[in-house]
């Protein structure tokens, strides 16, 4: 399937008209490659090939210090995104390099959990220009972030500025995953990122032409994403659906084994806030339709989501064929 296009040229009310239209019905739209400066995107992704494409054991080097660290290296066979949903799963098919804000701490009080997320991001020594780069892409995707909730408060009803004092020190992060080509040895049941949603209020995502991405539809169906390298994929999060009491979907999706071929993304995960709340928006609550959903604090439930999907045993670990001397991107 092809999902629909919110181009950033567009009058401001047809983007809140497409983008809302999109997110009740799919919790999925897409987004034209141009709202980025065109070196910024190439550059990422030269970058994390270069990462990816180096020995394991270097790799390791920047690898997640303790269990629930939440920047720097997972290895195969760390993560089941499945787990967040309660579900039992092989471990997923794919190494993942993550950073955070690096704020530096800031105005964080004597809240270790706050200071948990503000944790500093990892770099390896090599490729050199790796932390550029991607502080570069990082910066880029706050800024496509910020045009794009105010574009959701237009499409919900709202002031365009009502989501700044929630978003306006977001505790985002960026993650390149590499799905490596895999062996048939692999399990029948493996996926290469299992059946999850997003925890925030939306993902922006950039992936190659391998397919894979298929998202469940309101029938329960699995459809297929047709890869498109020239636009960028935007999901809806758990975050989102809390504040609009499902009126907008977030919705599960997955990446499978479609292709045994190796694939490689750049997801950036917008988040609210630390002490943002999560709770029922004045327009997506009536007498017909009260809230579903308790009020919560951001930052310690997306912890709590995060540290369910990490760390699985070595008998989860999986079987895949060796790099190939150049990663694709």
């Amino acid at each position: 399937m092809d999902l629909p296009l919110v181009d950033f040229a567009d009058s401001p009310e047809r983007q809140a008209a497409t983008l809302g239209q999109a997110c009740a019905e799919y919790g999925f739209f897409s987004i034209p490659q141009s709202v980025i400066p065109p070196e910024t995107l190439p550059a990422a992704r030269q970058a994390i090939a270069e990462f990816f494409a180096l020995p394991t054991e270097e790799k390791m080097l920047v690898a997640f210090p303790s269990d629930g660290y939440p920047y720097g290296y997972a290895p195969l066979g760390y993560e089941r995104l499945a787990a967040s949903l309660g579900m039992a799963s092989p471990a997923d098919l794919k190494e993942t390099f993550s950073v955070g804000p690096d704020t530096g701490g800031g105005s964080l009080g004597d809240d270790p959990d706050q200071a948990w997320v503000r944790s500093p991001s990892l770099w390896p020594d090599r490729p050199s220009g790796l932390r550029f780069a991607l502080e570069e892409y990082f910066s880029a995707m706050a800024q496509v972030a910020e045009h794009l909730m105010a574009v959701m408060a237009r499409a919900l009803d709202l002031p365009t500025d009502f989501f700044v004092p929630l978003i306006d020190q977001p505790i985002s992060s960026l993650r390149a995953i590499n799905y490596p080509k895999h062996s048939p040895a692999a399990p029948k049941n493996a996926l290469r990122a299992g059946a999850h949603t997003d925890y925030g209020t939306f993902t922006v995502l950039h992936t190659d032409q391998v397919p894979g991405l298929e998202i469940q539809d309101s029938a329960g169906n699995w459809q297929s994403v047709t890869p498109n390298p020239d636009v960028f994929v935007v999901n809806l999060g758990d975050s989102i659906a809390r504040w609009t009491n499902d009126r907008w979907r977030s919705t599960l999706h997955r990446v499978t084994t479609a292709s045994s071929e190796q694939r490689q993304s750049l997801a950036f995960f917008h988040m609210a806030n630390w002490d943002a709340f999560l709770d029922c928006l004045p327009t997506c609550q009536d007498a017909e339709h009260p809230a579903l959903y308790q009020p919560v604090q951001a930052g310690p439930w997306l912890k709590e989501k995060f540290q369910a999907t990490g760390s699985v045993s070595s008998e989860s670990k999986v079987v895949v064929s060796p790099p190939s001397e150049s990663a694709a991107t």
